[in-house]
């Protein structure tokens, strides 16, 4: 089984960014970038953001 070499690993409801990041790395990826995106709900006809979704760029470590 061959393993991609970038993945996206977002930090899940409940989960700290350093556990994230410990999760990353713990699958074999190094920290190649970071993103984030807000998150919205529609309430009375307008848009307020609800949280922040924080997702890290995983390069795969080849040795």
């Amino acid at each position: 089984m061959t393993r991609k070499k970038t993945v996206w690993f977002e930090v899940e409801e409940g989960e700290t960014i350093e556990e994230c990041l410990n999760r990353l790395a713990a699958a074999g990826y190094t920290v190649a970038g970071r993103k984030e995106e807000p998150v919205f709900m529609e309430k009375d006809g307008a848009y307020i953001p609800v949280r922040q979704v924080i997702k890290f760029k995983g390069i795969l470590n080849e040795s």
